[in-house]
């Protein structure tokens, strides 16, 4: 059973940008099932895309843990509540 537990919270501008990156991770994600390699050209800039994207939204993680002090722990991840700009730390 995983915790959710509280630990900070963030603005609504950096909500937006993290809420951006989150959409088009999972916008990207979708598409690598529908998209086969057969069209390496697309497919090429579909991987360039969710590797940038995924070093967009993990930078972001980075910023926003360092710039606000929040509790982490080795297994555990942060999770945002886009409802109410919370972040948790989330622990498997």
């Amino acid at each position: 059973m995983a915790v959710k537990k509280i630990v900070g919270q963030v603005t609504e501008d950096e909500k937006q940008e993290i809420k951006k990156l989150f959409e088009r991770r999972n916008g990207l994600k979708e598409l690598t099932k529908i998209l086969d390699s057969s069209n390496e050209e697309l497919y090429e800039k579909l991987i360039s895309d969710m590797s940038t994207t995924q070093e967009k939204y993990k930078s972001w993680w980075n910023k926003m843990g360092e710039k606000y002090k929040w509790e982490g722990m080795v297994d555990g991840k942060w999770e945002v509540n886009f409802e109410t700009n919370d972040i948790y730390l989330i622990i498997k």
